[in-house]
């Protein structure tokens, strides 16, 4: 940059340079040409020019000193933002190589962490006795029996949120109900477990609680405080709780949802359960999560003599911690527990068929 400015200010003195060679070049006045030029006062009259013409050059060179300075201290600051601008590229590459190798240790952890449940589960409950593997989601399905129950388990890690939906019976608030597999069939889905609870009003049945479809809410009744909300947030997470206010519901951006009893597991802590509900053997149907996010579906068949009697919440509760569980509910037990598989019921219903319900959740994967 700073060659550039001695070339331009070169260019610019040479006109003045060839002037001055050239008035030193000229032959001496004659005579004649002197005497006129005496008599003229010409002679002053150059003298005065040429004083005047110095004077121009030394403020030409003063000017051109002071554009070589300016020039100077100009690519000194550039050179200093070039600097800076590096330094700052050079931290940001830092720091984006740092946030990548914390998305790396993220991910290896969430992979050992998932490898760690793969293996307790196949230590506690045996190899599973079913997998699908979709686009959209893998499902495992285990069997209880290696832990003590008669039911089954299901593993679900979704890929895709499409891959879960929440199925309202007949498409309505008020129907006479859907069972389990008619849902699943109707949807196209591989596993299906019956959800929220109901009640029957007017030859039909309406969901209790807080019904959630599609991320519409269709019941909102809040008269039971012992009710517990679960659902699935537009990320495919599971969230829930008691839930008081709508505004409570439209900060957890619910996009399948129904309601029972109670809240069985918080972040891998017990939930107190209410007292009605305490040390009692029902058929239960549970939804939770693991620890790497992974969904788990459970159904535990009871008031069957002979085959099973059930399982209390408190020993649910604990089953669940083992099974390296963070949150957990309780949905529709008792004779709406069902548990549907690759086209068929595993589980024995305690009505010994199957009930209609007001809403199931199935996968589609």
């Amino acid at each position: 940059m700073r060659s550039r400015i001695y070339i331009f200010f070169i260019f610019l003195l040479a006109p003045l340079v060839g002037l001055g060679v050239a008035c030193a070049q000229l032959q001496t006045f004659s005579p004649e040409l002197q005497a006129r030029a005496l008599e003229g006062g010409n002679i002053v009259q150059e003298g005065a020019a040429r004083a005047g013409m110095e004077a121009g050059m030394l403020s030409l060179r003063e000017s051109t000193q002071e554009a070589v300075q300016t020039a100077g201290a100009s690519g000194q600051l550039a050179g200093l933002l070039r600097q800076e601008a590096h330094a700052e590229l050079l931290a940001y590459e830092e720091q984006h190589s740092h946030l990548q190798d914390l998305v790396e240790t993220s991910a290896q952890q969430k992979t050992i962490s998932t490898d760690m449940l793969e293996y307790l589960l196949a230590n506690m409950l045996g190899d599973p006795i079913g997998q699908t593997f979709g686009e959209n989601a893998v499902i495992k399905v285990y069997s209880l029996e290696e832990a003590g129950y008669r039911g089954y388990m299901a593993k679900v890690r979704l890929h895709n949120t499409a891959a879960l939906r929440m199925v309202l019976a007949g498409d309505k608030v008020g129907s006479p109900g859907e069972t389990t597999s008619a849902a699943a069939k109707r949807t196209g889905a591989v596993l299906a477990v019956n959800a929220g609870g109901f009640y029957a009003h007017d030859g039909g049945l309406l969901p209790i609680g807080i019904t959630v479809i599609d991320g519409e809410v269709l019941t909102f009744y809040t008269y039971d405080k012992d009710l517990s909300f679960v659902g699935f947030n537009r990320n495919g997470q599971l969230v829930g709780g008691q839930i008081e206010t709508e505004e409570q519901l439209a900060a957890l951006d619910v996009l399948h949802g129904s309601s029972f009893l109670p809240t069985l597991l918080k972040g891998g802590k017990k939930q107190p359960i209410p007292a009605a509900w305490a040390n009692t053997r029902h058929p239960r149907t549970l939804i939770g999560h693991f620890k790497n996010d992974d969904l788990l579906f459970v159904v535990i068949d009871g008031r069957r003599e002979g085959w099973s009697m059930g399982v209390t919440l408190e020993e649910a509760q604990s089953k669940l911690q083992e099974f390296n569980v963070r949150d957990a509910y309780n949905l529709d037990g008792g004779g709406s527990s069902t548990f549907y598989y690759d086209g068929k019921i595993l589980n024995r219903p305690s009505d010994g068929r199957e009930r209609r319900v007001t809403t199931n959740i199935v996968i589609i994967p």
